[in-house]
Formats: C-alpha cells, structure tokens, sequence
C-alpha cells in the first residue's frame, strides 16, 4: 500500500489575481502562478521520461493561460485542465507543496 502524502489540500480556489491558492491540512496556505504552475508540469509531454530535460519551457506558454479545472486524483495529486488543451498532466499534493515559497 502506498504512503499517504504528508500535507492534503483543504481547500483549492483562486485568488483575486487569478492565481491558485491552495490551503494545506496544517493550514499553509500557497499561492501558485498559473503560467510557472503549467510549465512545471511533470508529464512525458512536457519533461523527458528519462533524461528530466524540460521539454515545455515558461515562455512557451501562452502569457494569459488560465486553469480551466482541478480534480482530485485518488488521495496524492490534482490533475489540471489548462486553456491551452493540455490535460496530461498530474501534480502530486507532495510536489505541490514543495513548489510553494
């Protein structure tokens, strides 16, 4: 059985600005970019499978590119539907809380 990641979101939303805030278990909150969230994407399509080489870098997505859905993936990621079609991707919840400054 797998481990369960050390912090779930309670809360998922977007701020006035546009970006996506989430409130953590022990209740951090975290403010991602939208445009820096979809350039990390860890999928085979925007990062090579083996070698990690960033196959989708920040200035290819578009400036205005916005968070169409977020969906809870079992009990460990969010899968996000972005305006510009790319729905492949899978953050885990332990990834996104690492990204969070």
């Amino acid at each position: 059985m797998q481990d369960l990641p050390n912090f779930i979101p309670k809360l998922v939303t977007r701020n006035s600005q546009g970006e996506l805030k989430i409130i953590w278990s022990d209740e951090k909150e975290c403010v991602y970019n939208l445009r820096k969230l979809r350039a990390l994407c860890q999928c085979a399509l925007c990062r090579h499978e083996l070698t990690g080489e960033r196959l989708v870098k920040l200035e290819d997505i578009p400036e205005n590119i916005n968070l169409l859905k977020a969906e809870t993936v079992g009990n460990y990621a969010l899968h996000f539907t972005w305006s510009d079609t790319h729905t492949t991707g899978i953050y885990s919840f332990d990834y996104l809380r690492s990204l969070c400054n």
